[in-house]
């Protein structure tokens, strides 16, 4: 007897393919691609939004700010510059070194110290331009400096040129030949600051302290101190700690009689690359 044939059941409705039919009017049924009356956007009328994929997120109406509470608005900044160490609160001691207006700054210390200020100032994006009659003492650095970029050159004494400076790059310009250096080149001006670094104080350093904007003093010998305080105006008790600081410890002076010490403290890479902190060279 033949075995009786295998006759599949075709799904001839089309069930489970189609999509569902149209709610009909009238019938109180909702089409699942329309939102339900409690999700209808409020605020002014729009275009709706169009069904898509997926879960649809909250809908809610636009944040509008009326042009009269414009001036209410605020937006805190914090001090902007270099970090130069911290004070005697344990705060961070920031420089403004790069500014619109002309800056010039004398430093009365180490090469050592001279050349953390410069790592710092390029880390911040600027550019740094060594003026030195010493142009080994500053090559390592140059060359480690800014991660491959050529963020400080090397020039030597009389042979820097203009530097360019603008809001975009500016240019902290770096001199370091001794205790009686010769007439800048380029003096500051807008995002150009000038830095002169005097190991100590010689015949010419009393009218280079007079003119800067801003002192720094590592350790001094007590001659020093006394002619430091009275040509910063300094209090005396002040003064008569520059003989006694430590070798990462500075003051930062105005002319104005403002004065901050500050420690600084070199960071592990600055010490792998310059060596410790120290006071002569």
């Amino acid at each position: 007897m033949a075995s009786p044939t295998y006759q599949p059941r075709v799904n001839t409705s089309g069930e489970g393919w189609r999509n569902p039919p149209l709610a009909r009017p009238g019938s109180g049924q909702r089409p699942s691609h329309q939102p339900r009356p409690d999700e209808e956007l409020s605020g002014p009328a729009g275009p709706k939004p169009r069904p898509g994929f997926g879960l649809r997120g909250p809908r809610r109406s636009p944040h509008v700010l009326t042009a009269e509470s414009l001036g209410a608005l605020t937006l805190p900044v914090g001090d902007d510059g270099v970090i130069i160490g911290i004070d005697p609160e344990n705060q961070p001691a920031v420089l403004s070194l790069l500014r619109p207006t002309p800056l010039e700054v004398v430093l009365v210390g180490s090469v050592w110290m001279a050349q953390v200020l410069a790592l710092r100032t390029v880390a911040t994006g600027a550019r740094v331009a060594v003026e030195t009659a010493r142009p080994p003492a500053w090559g390592q650095m140059a060359q480690s400096a800014g991660g491959g970029q050529q963020c400080v050159t090397v020039h030597d004494v009389r042979q820097i040129a203009p530097q360019g400076p603008s809001v975009s790059s500016p240019v902290l310009v770096v001199r370091d030949m001794g205790a009686r250096p010769p007439r800048n080149q380029l003096a500051p001006s807008p995002w150009q600051s000038v830095l002169t670094l005097l190991p100590f104080l010689g015949p010419r350093s009393p009218q280079m302290l007079g003119r800067a904007d801003l002192v720094g003093l590592q350790r001094l010998s007590p001659e020093e101190a006394e002619v430091v305080t009275r040509i910063m105006r300094l209090p005396e008790q002040v003064g008569a700690v520059l003989p006694t600081l430590s070798d990462n410890a500075m003051l930062w002076c105005r002319r104005d009689g403002g004065h901050q010490f500050v420690m600084t403290q070199p960071t592990e890479a600055e010490t792998n690359l310059l060596g410790g902190p120290r006071r002569m060279d």
